[in-house]
């Protein structure tokens, strides 16, 4: 038998075959256009995904002899994205991404006016500005007429689901990141729903992650090549997807995240909360919870560090000069797009600070990643303080392919880092629910297990983990000196 995930991300869609027994037959990628339409906006076309999907997976398939072998699709996408249908099925207007900070002004009436802790009650988070329901209320004060044509909200994954089935449907742990979703009793709060000004019948049914919400259509079926039988399930959201593909279920395991945003993701059986609310709580994709932390831009800094500034694209080459780890003397703060944990600040921006006439291309390089590990850093000590005692980590992401990037990584959050023989976290986890789906393993818990493997483990060097002690205590004071003047920029 073959499963198919689809990860859904902010720059392309990765199409992944599975076999039953957990070996990845093959993998392919389809890019499309984002748009800046203005500073700190950042929107998306979902029919450009859907074009992906029908091109990835008629590529995907076309090897495979008998297409009746292949039995279950399912996803893991980008989180929080606005998608809107009119009640013909079309598209109003762009989707609007999960880094996307104009919302700065609902944010502050959701948590100020309605209050962060009736939105905890309700939900289980406060708002930050890539959350859905925020998204809502700007739409609905930005683009009143657009507002009123709406007939479906849904998520970006979820659109492609709805394409495959004809299903309108969700999962718990993508719902969970809308602020429209009460974690608690994995259902819809009619009390965000009214401060929203939307219907019930406005938002999608809700599943689990691992359930088949149905079969393919005729329609996709033919238009894809694939039989009528093949089951559509739910999936999840990105970071919830990657951690089933690392294996980040049960209690107190934990994942890191490179990919264009950042996280640190620890899995638990049991509902909780952050009292500060600088960690997320959300439903877990394997039928639990988690908390999770995330950073905005995570491999994203690196990646405009390497092609935009200094105009490469040989990454590996250019940390080749790098040295002198936990002694470099200059700091980067990686909020290119603002920051979401733990400080929810969509005007925060990103700054070097440090630098001298002796300052080498090899320094800012440095930099860039380490800023992006203080910055995980930073969830983690939220984590800590709630009393979760971790010690060791997943990595996944494009970011996690960096052994240089690794090694800081364990010294930085003095963690052990597991190396999982997949690095594709999303999509793994995308096939592997849809494996779970149509009976293949009993649980995610069994699949996990069973499919997920260590390959290496990289563990933290005392001395280094004490130099970047001191760099990290350093880092923590910069943003809150510079806090001040973003508002002004």
């Amino acid at each position: 038998m073959y499963y198919i995930g689809l990860d859904l991300g902010t720059s392309a869609l990765k199409l992944l075959l599975m076999s039953g027994q957990g070996e990845i037959c093959k993998i392919i990628s389809k890019e499309y256009p984002i748009s800046f339409p203005k500073p700190g906006w950042s929107e998306q076309n979902p029919v450009d995904w859907w074009n992906a999907a029908v091109d990835g997976i008629r590529e995907l398939v076309r090897d495979v002899v008998d297409k009746n072998q292949i039995k279950g699709i399912s996803f893991g996408g980008q989180m929080h994205g606005l998608v809107v249908l009119d009640k013909d099925d079309h598209v109003i207007r762009p989707a609007i991404l999960w880094n996307d900070g104009r919302t700065a002004e609902e944010c502050k009436y959701l948590n100020e006016v309605v209050g962060t802790e009736k939105l905890s009650q309700y939900t289980a988070n406060i708002a930050f500005a890539g959350f859905t329901a925020p998204k809502i209320l700007w739409m609905q004060k930005h683009e009143p007429e657009n507002f009123r044509k709406i007939h479906k909200i849904m998520l970006p994954k979820d659109y492609l689901a709805y394409r495959l089935s004809g299903v309108f449907c969700t999962d718990v742990s993508d719902a969970s990141g809308m602020l429209l979703f009460d974690v608690e009793h994995k259902c819809w709060s009619e009390e965000m729903l009214n401060i929203c000004g939307i219907k019930r019948e406005q938002v999608a049914d809700i599943y689990e992650s691992y359930e088949a919400v149905g079969t393919i259509t005729s329609e996709a079926a033919g238009e894809l090549g694939l039989p009528q039988n093949v089951k559509i399930i739910a999936g999840a959201g990105d970071n919830a997807a990657a951690a089933i593909g690392t294996g980040t279920v049960g209690d107190g395991r934990c994942n890191v995240s490179l990919g264009t945003s950042g996280t640190i993701f620890i899995s638990s059986k049991n509902f909780g909360v952050d009292e500060n609310n600088a960690l997320h709580s959300f439903a877990h994709a394997d039928g639990h919870f988690h908390l999770m932390g995330c950073m905005l831009s995570a491999a994203s800094c690196n990646k405009w560090w390497m092609e935009d500034i200094i105009g490469t694209k040989e990454y590996g080459k250019e940390q080749e000069s790098v040295q002198n780890l936990g002694e470099n003397h200059v700091f980067f703060l990686p909020y290119l797009m603002g920051e979401r944990s733990p400080h929810n600040d969509p005007d925060a921006r990103g700054a070097f600070i440090g630098m001298s006439m002796d300052t080498k291309r090899s320094d800012m390089t440095l930099a860039v990643l380490e800023g992006v590990a203080f910055a995980m850093r930073d969830s983690l000590e939220v984590a800590k303080s709630l009393g979760i005692d971790i010690k060791r980590t997943t990595i996944c992401g494009g970011g996690a392919k960096s052994l240089l990037w690794r090694k800081i990584m364990a010294n930085v959050l003095n963690l052990e880092v597991d190396i999982i023989e997949s690095e594709e976290g999303p999509g793994y986890g995308g096939a592997i629910l849809a494996a779970v789906g149509c009976g293949e393993y009993d649980s995610v818990e069994e699949a996990a297990k069973k499919l997920v493997k260590v390959v290496d483990t990289v563990k933290p060097d005392s001395e280094l983990v004490k130099k970047y002690e001191k760099r990290y205590k350093i880092f923590r004071q910069i943003y809150p000196n510079l806090k001040f003047l973003y508002p002004m920029l």
